[in-house]
């Protein structure tokens, strides 16, 4: 069962704190067990700090707790604190991986108007999309968002999420796009019509809850036959 540990904590030397605890990471390299640790600071106490370290189980966050290192670390750690911190152990007993919200942020994000915010929150930095109607794969955050912003010139759109499925670390989704072509798009001068387009897109997220992976499916031929492509091959 995942064990998670809480260690509330007030300082006034919180950088000093900050270095020890990478000091503690680097001293349990390949020791350590913890799999994942988030620090917060209370916004309304600038002194008030809480650390949320994850560990595969109980017995295991034991272990990391009976390394040499991490007894020298605490006390470390307790000389810089006002107080003596507390400790709070719980046993997971629900645990829902919030995938499919960070997939519709996705979708909100990339149809938002006017300049495109940044995706470092739900990208990874080595992206890997997956999209037929390109030659090659889009690879890397910066490439994705020149993808994007192609879209983005010839279409004011958005997407609506029709159904997700999520399991494990990916997540289905079944969208509709509309969008009205504004500019230039695949060598199509702005037509001003209002076009609908359906696909599905396949997340696959990392171990930090941000998208690494993209696999679209999508209706293209009927959204170039709206734009007027394909009337000249019709005749």
């Amino acid at each position: 069962m995942t064990f998670v540990q809480l260690i509330d904590c007030r300082t006034s030397r919180f950088d000093e704190m900050d270095r020890l605890m990478d000091t503690w990471v680097e001293q349990t390299r390949g020791k350590r067990t913890a799999t994942h640790a988030v620090v917060g600071k209370d916004r309304s106490d600038a002194s008030h700090f809480i650390e949320i370290v994850e560990f595969p189980s109980y017995e295991e966050a034991m272990r990391n707790s009976n390394l040499p290192e991490t007894d020298k670390i605490f006390r470390e750690l307790v000389a810089l604190c006002d107080e003596m911190p507390t400790f709070t152990d719980l046993d997971v007993v629900r645990d829902e991986k919030l995938y499919a919200a960070t997939a519709r942020r996705m979708f909100e994000t990339i149809g938002t108007r006017g300049e495109l915010p940044p995706l470092d929150g739900l990208i990874a930095q080595d992206y890997h999309d997956h999209d037929p109607a390109n030659e090659q794969d889009t690879m890397g955050m910066d490439a994705m968002r020149r993808e994007v912003s192609m879209w983005r010139a010839g279409f004011d759109f958005a997407f609506e999420v029709e159904d997700q499925i999520a399991q494990d670390d990916r997540v289905c989704n079944r969208w509709t796009w509309r969008g009205t072509h504004k500019g230039d798009f695949m060598g199509l001068a702005a037509t001003g019509r209002q076009v609908t387009m359906t696909g599905t897109t396949v997340f696959r997220f990392d171990g930090d809850g941000r998208i690494a992976e993209a696999w679209w499916q999508y209706d293209r031929l009927g959204l170039m036959a709206q734009l007027g492509a394909l009337d000249a091959l019709e005749g």
